[in-house]
């Protein structure tokens, strides 16, 4: 097990030829026996990082994008990507990184964090505006015909947990549970189709408890919604001991939400029939699996690194975790890219460009002789910026999201007589996690209903920019700017960048200018 050179310590790779007994009747590979081994895998990097015994917490969603058949061989490769300090894994010591792909991975494993902390609020708000106390069941489904009822769909099975099922200290196998509430949940919605289901994807499996050799676990899984081509199916798993069985006192250990396709044997994906809730419950968990849906189509939209589109998504309520992730994201990804060239060096100011495909990106490297938490703070104020960026005619906030986000409104003067532009962007910003971490301050266009297009103004986008702010010593830092240049930037450093003006350095000596502030001023600004 240990690692090769340059390999993680964290790093695991496992090969599994798929034989018949880890296949379907279609002799494609089970997603349950796949979950298993995945969580093998995980569990092995974990301990292999720790040196200790490590048990699953959670699962993150989960795509299952191709299928696997009898014969083939399949790779799995697992690495711990970082090390928290939760309660889970107090007992991880930090990741050695070694590759740029290593740190790259670690610095986005924080964002990532920051969606699943935050799912289950966007999940709270869009139930809250599905306005479920004021909803009575016979409003849902009773005038459709052709609609089933999700108690048809209840399905209940008991697993008692054997010493194969469990770890040296007695606790199951995490990927076991999740294999047998795969089957369970393929049971409930095949009460829909004449057809075996196929599991395409997982809203994450959440461990509330350890279960233990001798527990009798109970699964019971119920169809929450159909939407045509998919239908998401609801587990919850219960475990109880000798003693609890005895006075049926259950312990809930986990909880899942699977979505399902059906095909017939031409290969075409089945419509499944809708449902209706009939009970109080029922109805809470159909609204459920509409506001989970809705999250899914945005993570997955949004996470998809579209390349072909050039305008701004759409900030609402359900996708505010997943578009503050990307933003970081985006601008993390950019700075780590090879094949930056420079293009212009003064003494305090370095200027980069680099070009993929059709895409040309800019970076401004400059030395600072001020602390780096005090060039985060001046800069993640974007009101300020009008005070070195002749560039920022106007700027205000128009949505104060919380305190690691803001939405601003931002115009420049007319170039070249053409019209005047302006900018609706989510500023990002990021503290860092751990010493030698970069401060990150991002920034990528947004669409917001409540500031439309002005007919005063060239609406434009921006993909992304942002600075990196890197610590120097107590008394100095690098600050790096980057913007991915479109359209509605390009008038703004076209010039620059064919060598008849020097804007980019002008505004770049501004801005350090503006860093460099004597001490009573600074002082000034923060108190």
């Amino acid at each position: 097990m240990e690692p090769a050179e340059g390999q993680s310590s964290g790093q695991v790779h496992m090969c599994q030829t798929i034989l018949p007994a880890h296949a379907t009747h279609r002799g494609e590979l089970s997603a349950g026996q796949l979950l298993k081994w995945i969580d093998t895998t995980a569990c092995l990097a974990a301990e292999k990082h720790a040196g200790v015994s490590c048990v699953t917490a959670s699962v993150d969603d989960i795509q299952f994008e191709e299928t696997a058949r009898v014969g083939q061989i399949i790779i799995i490769k697992a690495k711990v990507n970082r090390a928290f300090t939760t309660s889970m894994e107090v007992y991880l010591k930090p990741v050695k990184l070694l590759s740029p792909q290593d740190h790259l991975e670690h610095s986005l494993a924080i964002e990532k964090r920051r969606i699943r902390l935050d799912h289950e609020h966007v999940f709270e708000t869009l139930m809250q505006e599905s306005n479920m106390e004021d909803c009575h069941c016979d409003n849902v489904s009773d005038t459709e015909e052709d609609t089933i009822s999700t108690d048809l769909t209840h399905v209940q099975s008991i697993e008692l947990v054997l010493p194969p099922h469990a770890n040296h200290h007695g606790n199951t196998f995490g990927g076991q549970i999740m294999a047998w509430m795969e089957t369970v949940a393929t049971i409930s919605a095949s009460r829909l189709c004449h057809s075996y289901p196929i599991l395409k994807s997982v809203d994450m499996f959440k461990f509330r408890g350890p279960s233990t050799v001798g527990d009798r676990l109970v699964f019971k899984a119920i169809v929450n919604n159909t939407f045509q081509k998919s239908v998401e199916v609801g587990v919850r798993v219960e475990a109880y001991n000798c003693e609890e069985w005895t006075i049926g006192q259950a312990r809930h250990i986990n909880s899942a939400f699977l979505i399902f396709n059906a095909v017939n044997d031409k290969g075409e994906l089945l419509i499944f029939p809708r449902v209706k809730p009939t009970t109080k419950d029922g109805l809470r968990r159909y609204h459920g699996a509409i506001a989970r849906r809705r999250i899914r189509l945005t993570r997955k939209y949004i996470l998809s690194n579209k390349e072909d589109t050039r305008s701004s998504d759409l900030w609402d309520r359900s996708n505010q975790a997943y578009l503050s992730y990307s933003n970081v994201a985006t601008l993390t990804v950019l700075a780590t890219k090879c094949g930056w060239e420079i293009t212009s060096s003064l003494d305090n100011i370095k200027i980069f460009t680099h070009e993929e495909s059709d895409i040309l990106s800019v970076k401004v490297k400059m030395q600072v002789r001020i602390p780096s938490n005090l060039a985060f703070f001046l800069l993640s104020d974007f009101r300020r910026r009008r005070q070195w960026d002749k560039h920022y005619l106007t700027c205000e906030v128009v949505e104060n999201v919380n305190e690691d986000e803001k939405i601003y409104h931002i115009t420049s003067p007319s170039v070249n007589g053409e019209k005047p532009k302006d900018f609706v962007v989510l500023v990002s910003q990021r503290q860092p996690c751990k010493t030698g971490d970069p401060y990150i301050i991002a920034v990528r266009s947004v669409t917001l209903t409540s500031v439309p297009p002005s007919p005063d103004y060239c609406r434009n986008e921006i993909l992304c920019a942002g600075f990196l702010i890197h610590s120097d010593g107590n008394n100095s830092c690098t600050v790096s700017y980057f913007n991915q240049v479109t359209s509605g930037v390009l008038p703004y450093l076209a010039t620059n960048l064919i060598g008849t003006s020097k804007s980019i350095e002008d505004t770049a000596s501004a801005c350090i200018r503006f860093l460099e502030l004597d001490s009573t001023k600074i002082y000034s600004i923060l108190f």
